[in-house]
C-alpha cells in the first residue's frame, strides 16, 4: 500500500503545567465567561456511557484563539485548547488537522511539531498562552505556586485512510502498511528489533478497525468513529502523572527540613519543650492532612468502571507513566512524617507529664517547707 494517505486526522501537542495547589473550576468557569470570548465548559468523554466512567470533579475545558506555527518551513494553523483541573494542573493542547497527506508526511508532519513545541524546543507559544489562560481566571488559583513542573505529550491520530475502500484499514493490516516505529520514537535511523518490540507493546485493539498505541511521551490512536476519549484519559492519566511529581519533590524536599526541626527542637530542650513539640507535630499534621487529601483527589481524578477497554488503556497508561511508582514514594514519605508526627506528639505528652511531675512535687515539697517553719 504505498500510496496509502492520511485522509482525515490530526497530531495534537499536549503540555501540562502545575500551576497552584487547587483550582476552583465554578470560579474559573465564571472568570472566563466575563472576561474572554472563547466557550469553557466541564470536560466529558464523548462516546464512553457516564455510567461507565466517574470524574472526581469533570475538568474545565476552555477554547483559546488559534496559532500558527512554522513547521520546517510550512506554516500551519493550530487550534488551541485548555483543561483546568481542580487538583492544580492546567493542560494546553494544539491541534494540527491533516488530510490529504501521505504517511511518511504525516509522521514528519508529527516530528516537525515536536521539534518545534516540544520540551527540548524551549517555552514558545506555551508561556504567552499560558500567560494569558492564568491571567484571566488568577482568582481561582488556590495557593498559586512557581514549581516549573511540567510534563508534555504528543498524539497522531488518524480518522481515515486514503487509497482503501472505505478509508478504513482492520489493525492487522495498518500494523502490516504502514511503519509506526519512526512515529512512535522520533528517530530517524532503523532501531533495533528489541527496541522495536518495545515501543509497539502497548498496543490495543477493541474492534477489528481501530488501533491504540502507548509510549512514554506519544502515542498513536487510529479511531474511525471519531472517538477522542482515548485521548483525554491520556491526558488525565499525564495530569496525575505531573502532579504526582509535585508532591514527591515536595516531601523530598521537606523531609530533611522536618529532621533539622526536630533535631533543634530536641536540643533545645526547656521548660517550654512540650509546647515545642506539641507545635511542631501540629505542622506536621497539617503538612500530611493537606498532602493525604490533595493526593486523594489526584487519584480519583478519572475512575473507569463499565468500558473495559478504556479501562485496559488507561491503567496501562498509568503504569507506563509509573504514576503507581510515583504514588507509592509519596505514601512512603506521608508514612515517614506520619510517623515522626506520632513521635512527637508521645513526646509532647510525656514532657507535659514529667513538668506535672515536677509542678507537684514543687509543691509537696512548699507545704513541708511551711509546716516546718510553722512548727
Amino acid at each position: 500500500m504505498a500510496d496509502l494517505t492520511v485522509a482525515a486526522g490530526h497530531v495534537l501537542a499536549l503540555r501540562l503545567f502545575d500551576v497552584a495547589n487547587a483550582i476552583d473550576l465554578r470560579r474559573a468557569e465564571t472568570l472566563w465567561a466575563g472576561h474572554a470570548a472563547g466557550r469553557a465548559a466541564r470536560s466529558r468523554l464523548t462516546v464512553t456511557p457516564p455510567k461507565a466512567v466517574a470524574f472526581g470533579e469533570p475538568p474545565l475545558g476552555i477554547e483559546l484563539d488559534p496559532v500558527r506555527l512554522d513547521l520546517g518551513g510550512e506554516v500551519v494553523e493550530a487550534t488551541v485548547t485548555a483543561r483546568l483541573y481542580a487538583f492544580g494542573a492546567a493542560s494546553l493542547a494544539l491541534r494540527v488537522p491533516v488530510a490529504g497527506r501521505s504517511w511518511p508526511d504525516y509522521v514528519g508532519l508529527l516530528n516537525a511539531l515536536d521539534a518545534k513545541v516540544g520540551l527540548a524546543a524551549g517555552a514558545a507559544p506555551w508561556d504567552r498562552l499560558l500567560k494569558h489562560l492564568l491571567g484571566v481566571v488568577a482568582g481561582a488559583l488556590e495557593r498559586p505556586d512557581a514549581s516549573g513542573l511540567q510534563e508534555d505529550f504528543l498524539i497522531g491520530v488518524v480518522q481515515a485512510f486514503g487509497g482503501v475502500a472505505g478509508g478504513r484499514l482492520s489493525a492487522i493490516d495498518l500494523m502490516a502498511a504502514v511503519d509506526l516505529v519512526p512515529l512512535l520514537s522520533g528517530e530517524h535511523r532503523p532501531l533495533s528489533e528489541g527496541a522495536r518490540a518495545d515501543l509497539l507493546r502497548s498496543r490495543f485493539s477493541y474492534y477489528a478497525d481501530d488501533l491504540v498505541v502507548l509510549t512514554w511521551d506519544r502515542a498513536f490512536i487510529y479511531e474511525p468513529r471519531g472517538d477522542s476519549d482515548v485521548a483525554d484519559v491520556l491526558e488525565v492519566a499525564n495530569a496525575q502523572l505531573l502532579e504526582m511529581r509535585y508532591y514527591d519533590e515536595l516531601l523530598d524536599a521537606e523531609l530533611p527540613r522536618m529532621y533539622d526541626l526536630v533535631e533543634t527542637t530536641r536540643r533545645g530542650l526547656n521548660v517550654f519543650a512540650s509546647r515545642r513539640y506539641a507545635g511542631l507535630a501540629r505542622r506536621l499534621y497539617t503538612l500530611v492532612a493537606e498532602v493525604t487529601e490533595l493526593t486523594e483527589k489526584i487519584d480519583n481524578a478519572l475512575q473507569v468502571t463499565e468500558d473495559v477497554y478504556l479501562a485496559r488503556i488507561y491503567a496501562a497508561a498509568l503504569e507506563l507513566y509509573r504514576v503507581p511508582t510515583v504514588s507509592a514514594a509519596v505514601d512512603r514519605k506521608l508514612s515517614i512524617i506520619r510517623d515522626t508526627y506520632t513521635a512527637l506528639y508521645d513526646e509532647a505528652s510525656s514532657s507535659r507529664s514529667e513538668l506535672m511531675e515536677a509542678a507537684i512535687l514543687l509543691l509537696i515539697l512548699v507545704e513541708i517547707v511551711l509546716a516546718l517553719v510553722r512548727k
